[in-house]
């Protein structure tokens, strides 16, 4: 999805504050000019691209928000979206962890092809001024606002862009804790959907496998080393490739190591991933993989781009004779101090 082929066709608002006992929904969409159709095209845009953002599919028996969207016409657009924003509350009201929001429900096209977003903007505590007249003059005064939200450059934290033809779901969510325990109420107990993995997730997930995995068979001397290395393969699959498979990546950094290979394999089994791809496209997940970073046992810390690190003229690791190792720079043409 192409953030300038966004149109914003319509929105309401609704207020989902927890601490009133009940939602303050609307009657009517909102009137809407440039300023709010790109704050909101900002918005939906980094839902569908983040490497946060997942597949879902709804379970259609069980879901209201399903039997909603199979109705769903511009006619009935109002009174759906007033129906979402109970449901939600219900939930929220029923677990007090879960952030109050004003829930913005938007009907766009991308391309001509229809959509509908749910953006539940969650609440932030702000500073704002106000002034107060009285006898003696004006004064001036800062005070606390618990309902600000989220500006176009902040990414929201639950989310949900629904293609209207073939009722598929993209969503981003944060667990909060139901009943004791932390779920990903927006797709669970709110959308009743099974969701995919997300990228970044299958990303976090091999990265701590090859760690887990490395760390518990090489001695401290020796899992830097590995360590650096396995980043450096996935860094360069990420450069060259856009990504990875799974299965594929585990063969190249484990390639002489059949036991620690099996090891890796068994971990993406139990976590069902070892058939998936793992395709990021923003530029903040490439971003932590620019970069070796060491710390010493006597609290150093050394940043190497990777480009760098892969070239033997700039940067060299030398074991030394008792075991320890020092970490050579060459060739530094000018050093730079910051205050």
């Amino acid at each position: 999805m192409k953030k300038e082929d966004i149109r914003i066709q319509g929105v309401i608002m609704h207020i989902l504050d927890s601490t009133v006992g009940m939602p303050v929904l609307s009657d009517r969409e909102l009137e809407f000019g440039s300023d709010l159709a790109e704050f909101l095209r900002e918005h939906i845009y980094r839902v569908v691209s983040g490497d946060d953002c997942k597949k879902c599919y709804f379970h259609q028996k069980e879901s209201d928000v399903y039997h909603m969207l199979e109705q769903y016409s511009e006619d009935v657009f109002v009174e759906m979206s007033r129906d979402l924003a109970n449901n939600l509350y219900q939930i929220m009201n029923s677990n007090v962890d879960i952030p109050s929001a004003d829930l913005l429900v938007v009907r766009f096209t991308e391309r001509q092809h229809p959509y509908l977003a749910i953006l539940k903007m969650n609440y932030k505590e702000s500073f704002t001024h106000r002034s107060k007249k009285a006898e003696d003059g004006n004064t001036n005064e800062l005070i606390r606002y618990k309902t600000i939200l989220p500006t176009e450059k902040q990414r929201i934290q639950e989310a949900a862009v629904v293609d209207l033809k073939d009722l598929s779901v993209l969503a981003i969510e944060k667990p909060y804790p139901v009943n004791g325990e932390r779920t990903d109420y927006f797709t669970f107990l709110f959308l009743k959907c099974s969701s995919e993995r997300s990228s970044k997730d299958k990303l976090n997930i091999v990265t701590k496998a090859v760690e887990r995995v490395q760390n518990a068979h090489y001695d401290e001397n020796k899992q830097y080393e590995k360590n650096m290395e396995a980043k450096n393969i996935i860094y360069q699959e990420l450069e060259e490739k856009g990504g990875f498979s799974v299965a594929q990546i585990g063969e190249k950094i484990f390639k002489d190591e059949p036991e620690l290979k099996e090891q890796f394999r068994e971990k993406m089994i139990a976590k069902d991933i070892i058939r998936e791809e793992v395709m990021p496209q923003d530029e903040k997940t490439f971003k932590k993989y620019e970069t070796q970073v060491i710390r010493t046992d006597s609290g150093i810390e050394i940043k190497i781009p990777m480009k760098e690190y892969n070239d033997p003229a700039s940067v060299e690791f030398v074991t030394e004779d008792d075991g320890t190792t020092s970490v050579l720079i060459k060739n530094i043409g000018r050093l730079q101090a910051r205050i």
